[in-house]
């Protein structure tokens, strides 16, 4: 088995605690009631002005500016409407080094610090941790029953899509870019940048909400320029032989419906890390690392944990 190692919108002000009085009409100037005076006494064939409309009774005018105030007291109170968030995840070979390209990526996006999202853990298997484990997926240091690949996960990076329908497919496409952008091309097909990593454990892997039956799986496929196989998966689970289900297959991306098939952060010190043979800058494996650990968007797992691997 190989592992990772050495290598709300404000509310409006409205001043409707009081209705004031509606005002009378105003009085007509007096001189124009004398030039109305004069052109009535004046030739017959000019014809007399047309009245003014009446004004609205007192009593129903006090009842629409009331009506008014409510309805914007009632306004100015609606929450403001949440961002949506649709988290889907990555899974190709060590999740490390994939961790950065998704980090860059967002920092292109305009987030920064904090709201940041891509994080490093384990996703696409059908197994679960047993109930003493009390839900835990762990690297391979974790106690029996809970080691990621045994119960049919993969490394992955999940990241967040945010905003409108038409943003979170703009973000989902400059992901799926970047995704196959990370491999190399040879005469037999696609091949991971890192494939000394193999193993279910490592397989490549796509969660996205509804599978292939997600609108997504479209912009999959036209950001898939190398025609690698887009293949649909039910989470790896390893049968009797031992042998995966959904292995780790040349060439192959098996996607999956992340609603089915949740995402499991991993341990602390996996996050944020240099890649393999490649070390990123410090402003990334420490400064950032420890904003995203202060703020809880790297919160404890419960599994063990390797300072030295971290910062």
């Amino acid at each position: 088995m190989a592992a990772c190692v050495q290598r709300p919108a404000a509310a409006a002000r409205h001043q409707c605690s009081r209705v004031a009085p509606p005002r009378r009409a105003a009085a007509v100037p007096r001189c124009a009631a004398q030039g109305q005076q004069r052109s009535s006494s004046g030739s017959g064939s000019q014809a007399a002005p047309a009245p003014a409309p009446a004004p609205a009774p007192l009593s129903q005018q006090a009842s629409l500016a009331a009506a008014a105030c409510a309805l914007a007291a009632l306004l100015s109170t609606q929450p403001a409407v949440a961002e949506e968030i649709v988290p889907v995840y990555f899974g190709n070979g060590c999740f490390w080094g994939r961790q950065f390209d998704y980090v860059s990526a967002e920092q292109r996006l305009g987030r920064s610090g904090a709201d940041l999202s891509a994080v490093v853990g384990y996703a696409g298997g059908r197994a679960a941790p047993p109930p003493e484990a009390g839900g835990r997926v762990c690297y391979y240091s974790g106690k029996p029953g809970t080691v990621y690949e045994d119960l049919g996960h993969a490394e992955t990076v999940q990241v967040e899509l945010r905003g409108g329908e038409g943003e979170q497919a703009a973000q989902f496409r400059r992901f799926a870019e970047i995704y196959f952008q990370q491999f190399r091309k040879t005469p037999f097909g696609m091949l991971r940048l890192d494939p000394q990593d193999a193993g279910a454990g490592y397989r490549n892997v796509i969660g996205v909400p509804g599978g292939v039956g997600s609108p997504y799986f479209k912009i999959l496929q036209e950001a898939n320029v190398n025609d690698m196989r887009l293949l649909p998966g039910k989470g790896n689970i390893y049968d009797a032989s031992g042998k995966p289900t959904e292995g780790d297959e040349f060439n192959t991306v098996w996607v999956v419906d992340s609603n089915e098939l949740g995402f499991y952060q991993a341990e602390a010190y996996h996050q944020f890390h240099n890649g393999i043979g490649e070390k990123f800058p410090a402003s990334y494996t420490r400064d950032l690392k420890k904003v995203m650990v202060e703020t809880g968007k790297v919160a404890p797992t419960g599994c063990p944990e390797y300072g030295f691997l971290g910062f």
